[in-house]
């Protein structure tokens, strides 16, 4: 057998210089190929590349030709041009916040209590973020909703997911493959808000089953910003040729007549609200229903941003915190620093100076607001402190209330403590 393998013609031709000679051929054959797929695959990435370009330089598609990368907010551009604007009502805070509770119970079947109308108004008179909080069950979304069907302008409801970690989990974000923006509810409603001047309510539901430091990040900072002209949120990093009109060098303004309101469960599914946010919110506790009652028929009601921020400006100069209130809040601020080494900043004091008016315009009462906010906004800030030393305290500080307000006008405050100290 080894004699015949040896003696094999076939063997002794693989072994011959004619087969060398093959072999090198067949080598620079397939080297040819090869170079000529590099120098096509480069040719075709060139292309695209100057394609790429020529949307900033030349007029063409970025997304395709004679489309552009955000369908729908271009949509939107092409409808604002036959857009009539609406004819807008006047109307006081006071009649607002009863025509909202009767609107709610006549035509939606929602029944709110007049105090927490009026705590929810005075919260979006405040700031552009209110939180809703409470146990499940207790009508937060659906309040936020019937806002939303009052004003003609339907509520955004945004359901938020628990693995959300950044903007673009609200806004959407480029598609690389499909060469298009995923574009969300959200940023559809941000970029018609920009083009109207009606009252826009956004609803982040179950704003804390993640969270809400991460995802709203950029949004609470720009929030921050006093002049409502320099709110810009990044959307794009580039700028394309067919681009949407109102797309700032691919930024989006966030729009001066948007609010957005979270919904907090308080349960174990839910992360703590951080005090980043909490400080720069308005909170409103719904802890229980309110019991159906006869309500006067009420109409909706349509008005402008404008509007709305002058009857703000003039609750604030009509309803000024009185001097005897702004004492009894620093004698209060003195005591929890000096027993509780906790204090509120300038953030905290300017809501209140804004907040008691505006609930005095709604139709509250002075130490009803004081109670509200203080309670919300600075007595919570016990939860922090060692839950023994609270508790050993708690009557004093109960009593220093009482004594510096009177006995019985502080309940939320008072409720608050005795809540603290069951929790503890």
């Amino acid at each position: 057998m080894n004699l015949y393998l040896l003696s094999n013609p076939v063997l002794e031709f693989l072994g011959s210089g004619e087969a060398l000679t093959i072999y090198i051929a067949a080598l620079l054959i397939l080297i040819c190929i090869i170079a000529v797929q590099v120098l096509i695959a480069l040719n075709i990435i060139g292309k695209k590349t100057g394609e790429r370009g020529a949307n900033l330089d030349t007029g063409n598609k970025g997304a395709g030709d004679g489309e552009s990368r955000f369908n729908m907010l271009c949509a939107i551009d092409k409808e604002m041009k036959v857009y009539k604007e609406p004819e807008y009502d006047r109307i006081s805070l006071e009649e607002f916040c009863y025509r909202f509770r009767d609107y709610s119970a006549n035509e939606l079947g929602l029944y709110y209590d007049i105090e927490d109308v009026r705590r929810f108004v005075a919260g979006l008179g405040v700031t552009r973020l209110v939180i809703l909080q409470g146990m499940s069950g207790t009508g937060k979304t659906s309040l936020a909703y019937a806002l939303g069907q009052f004003l003609e302008n339907d509520s955004v409801i945004v359901p938020v997911q628990p693995m959300w970690k950044e903007r673009s989990d609200l806004i959407g974000y480029f598609n690389e493959f499909t060469k298009r923006f995923n574009e969300t509810t959200l940023l559809r409603k941000m970029y018609e808000a920009g083009y109207r001047r009606e009252l826009y309510i956004t609803v982040l539901d179950e704003v804390n089953i993640s969270r809400i430091e991460y995802y709203f990040a950029e949004f609470l900072s720009l929030l921050e910003l006093p002049d409502p002209e320099k709110r810009y949120l990044d959307v794009v990093s580039d700028v394309w040729y067919g681009d949407p009109i109102m797309l700032k060098d691919g930024k989006i303004k966030l729009p001066p007549n948007m609010w957005f309101v979270g919904t907090a469960n308080n349960d174990d599914s839910t992360f703590a609200i951080s005090d980043k946010v909490y400080d720069r919110a308005m909170i409103l506790n719904l802890d229980k229903r309110c019991s159906p009652f006869e309500a006067d028929y009420a109409e909706p009601v349509k008005i402008s941003y404008e509007y709305w921020n002058e009857l703000i400006d003039d609750a604030v100069a009509s309803f000024s915190l009185s001097e005897a209130a702004m004492e009894k809040i620093k004698r209060l601020d003195g005591y929890l620093t000096e027993k509780y080494r906790i204090t509120f900043g300038n953030r905290i004091m300017k809501q209140i100076e804004k907040y008691v008016p505006v609930m005095l315009a709604c139709g509250g009462n002075e130490n009803g607001a004081v109670d509200d906010i203080l309670s919300k906004k600075v007595l919570r800030k016990l939860e922090h402190q060692n839950p023994g030393y609270i508790k050993s305290t708690a009557d004093d500080l109960i009593a220093f209330i009482e004594e510096l307000f009177g006995k019985g006008e502080m309940p939320l405050c008072i409720e608050c403590i005795e809540r603290l100290c069951r929790i503890m």
